[in-house]
């Protein structure tokens, strides 16, 4: 996968402004599009898995800097066996080929989420993936595997506790800095496709003050025009943060 830039060729700078330095995608409707065709459910899962080429290729040449995606919920261990085990070798398969170019385009692959449970040469290959690339800056992408917002605070608090920190030292900013997302900015765009409308534990402590745009399109079809259009939605909000806009009644 090349990730290239064409902003030479006036896209990026016809956006408006401002744009998100961090974008969180809910990827959802990957069963739903291959029901559509009369395909598996896993085809669909596989097709999912080649957009993120797509829209990260996208998000280089727009100028984001944090891409969060939503691979995998703690929740998704209810689904049949035979698809859960089918998406961790697709994702296994898609680490292994893919991590060496994505080093090569300055990619930084980070795993947020829990190993625990997953398939070893799945873990292998994220623990691979994600030393390789550990000091690229180009962007950064973030893949919620094996992922839960509930499961993350609690780690979170497990991590404080073993490290003795008194209570009253607890703070929003710490509880941060214990997240798997600690260090990095808080998502300012979280995308859904298929035309849901909820969160799904999905980075429910980040997400505080985060805007929202939710697509009918499912994710396989979710290309660079459709994230160009969650773009330009975001430039049309006006972030408060709880609260008033200057000059506002």
């Amino acid at each position: 996968m090349t990730v290239h830039s064409t902003s030479g060729a006036g896209s990026t700078e016809a956006l408006p402004r401002p744009l998100p330095r961090h974008v969180a995608i809910i990827m959802d409707g990957n069963g739903r599009w291959a029901t559509a065709r009369g395909l598996p459910r896993l085809h669909g899962h596989r097709a999912g898995t080649d957009n993120v080429r797509e829209v990260l290729k996208a998000s280089v040449e727009f100028g984001i800097e944090y891409l969060t995606i939503y691979a995998f919920s703690t929740e998704n261990w209810t689904r049949p066996a035979d698809e859960v085990n089918g998406l961790f070798q697709i994702m296994a398969e898609v680490i292994r080929d893919e991590t060496a170019e994505l080093h090569r385009n300055g990619v930084c692959v980070r795993h947020i989420g829990r190993s625990e449970g997953l398939p070893a040469d799945l873990v292998r290959a994220i623990h691979e993936a994600t030393t390789l690339t550990k000091d690229n800056r180009r962007i950064i992408l973030n893949v919620a595997f094996n992922y839960g917002g509930r499961a993350e605070l609690v780690d979170a608090v497990r991590r404080i506790i073993r490290d003795g920190i008194p209570a009253e030292a607890v703070t929003e900013e710490l509880i941060s800095r214990y997240l798997y997302t600690g260090g990095q900015p808080d998502p300012d765009l979280i995308i859904r496709t298929a035309g849901e409308m909820r969160l799904s534990n999905f980075l429910i402590w980040q997400a505080a003050y985060a805007e929202y745009y939710s697509t009918s399109t499912y994710w396989p079809d979710f290309g660079r025009d459709e994230l160009r259009r969650a773009l330009e939605a975001y430039a049309n909000r006006q972030r408060k943060f709880g609260g008033i806009l200057s000059g506002s009644c």
